[in-house]
């Protein structure tokens, strides 16, 4: 099986790097992107199986980074795991309109999130990798 990417955008260096070690331990391939969008040209460009997006950045948010790869043919297919702070919440509507499939609040385990990833990737899932 080739390699999955898996593009992690936040304005946050440490969520950068807790992240993309956490994921490139379990065998993934990752990008990082600081902003909105940053990410939203990296996704158009390298076209990666999963997107890890914080909502709150600069020049486009999570939310509408999601929108906007929706809508791009190249990126429609993309599901987007949004990060964001605690107490808010998207609606179904927004949820749907960003191909989001799941809302993680911060401070998140990087081992759940990891769960998570292969979850929406239809991987097997060991307790080793998780526990």
């Amino acid at each position: 099986m080739d390699m999955r990417t898996i593009l992690i955008a936040d304005d946050e260096t440490h969520i950068l790097n807790v992240l993309s070690i956490k994921l490139k331990n379990a065998g993934y391939n990752v990008i990082t992107a600081e902003d909105g969008a940053e990410a939203y040209g990296l996704a158009c460009a390298q076209q990666p199986d999963l997107i890890i997006t914080d909502y709150q950045m600069p020049r486009l948010s999570g939310l509408e980074l999601c929108s906007k790869l929706k809508c791009d043919p190249v990126t429609s297919n993309v599901s987007a795991i949004l990060l964001t702070a605690r107490g808010f919440s998207l609606s179904e509507e927004d949820m749907k309109l960003g191909n989001i499939k799941e809302v993680i609040t911060k401070p998140f385990s990087p081992r759940k999130v990891l769960a998570r990833v292969q979850e929406l990737l239809g991987e097997t899932v060991t307790a080793a990798e998780v526990g």
